[in-house]
């Protein structure tokens, strides 16, 4: 027979549990999927695209984002051959950074081709930071989303420090933003340069919930307005990534264009800085 002693003893421990399990319920979890700009490599890929992508992979990279060269959109690669290395690598051609020109047909097809998910336009294709300009520009990105998603793509935008500029009252990256259909362009956030102009990221997460899949995560010094490790600039990245459901963030690339040392040195330090992270 159950003792009432024994009754007590037992709800305490139930108590006592259930006190205990949100600590391991709700635990913290490591960063996952992290993925890199090969702009952050470039001199590597020109004169080693296969052995820069292991090295890479050896970081623990998953996720590539790809970036037009003087060899090409995939480093002296075809499309197919990149997409599949990455893959015998355990990593994904996630996404590319184009122009839109004359040859942008073929950009396109190439991109189908490589199985990558993202088409990222890299700048502005007509230059004026005007309101007009902006709103140009807004009419050829929805029209890029629509050439893309026929051929099983998506397209999008990357932002600098110039977008976040005033005309009239107005940020013209505002302007963008409010005049392109955000089921044909998907907008990838530079952190780096949105707090390098000023700005809050978190405003944007808010004023435009779910518009950001893509990130490039970028320490700034803000002094200097170049790129730096992570943890030694001005963005807060833990918080950042505590907040990446109301950006929208399917995928994030490491992006460092200055380094202390050397390109590998740095990206290894990015990668050591998130694996402390929890979130």
């Amino acid at each position: 027979m159950k003792t009432r002693r024994h009754f007590l003893k037992t709800a305490g421990a139930f108590a006592l549990g259930s006190m205990i399990l949100p600590e391991f319920t709700f635990a913290l979890a490591k960063i996952k999927n992290p993925g890199i700009q090969l702009y952050s490599v470039r001199t590597e890929m020109l004169a080693d695209a296969k052995g820069t992508l292991k090295q890479l992979a050896a970081l623990g990279i998953k996720q590539i984002e790809s970036a037009s060269s003087s060899k090409g959109n995939y480093y002296g690669l075809t499309g197919k051959e990149m997409r599949d290395t990455c893959k015998e690598l355990g990593m994904t051609l996630r996404s590319g950074h184009v122009s839109i020109n004359s040859k942008w047909q073929q950009t396109m097809e190439e991109a189908a081709v490589a199985g990558q998910e993202y088409l990222i336009c890299s700048s502005m294709p007509k230059s004026g930071q005007t309101i007009d300009n902006y709103k140009r520009t807004a009419e050829i990105f929805n029209k890029s989303g629509e050439e893309c998603r026929t051929l099983g793509l998506k397209f999008g935008y990357h932002n600098h420090d110039y977008e976040f500029d005033k005309v009239d009252g107005q940020i013209l990256y505002d302007v963008l933003m409010d005049n392109t259909d955000p089921k044909l362009v998907h907008m990838e956030l530079d952190l780096g340069w949105v707090v390098a102009s000023g700005n809050d990221p978190f405003e944007y997460f808010k004023k435009y919930k779910g518009r950001f899949p893509l990130w490039h995560l970028k320490d700034m010094d803000l002094q200097k307005k170049h790129s730096t490790e992570f943890g030694k600039g001005g963005l807060d990245i833990p918080k950042l990534l505590k907040h990446q459901k109301e950006s929208g963030l399917k995928y994030f690339f490491i992006e460092q264009e200055e380094y202390a040392k050397t390109p590998m040195e740095s990206i290894k330090y990015d990668m050591d800085y998130l694996e402390r992270i929890r979130i």
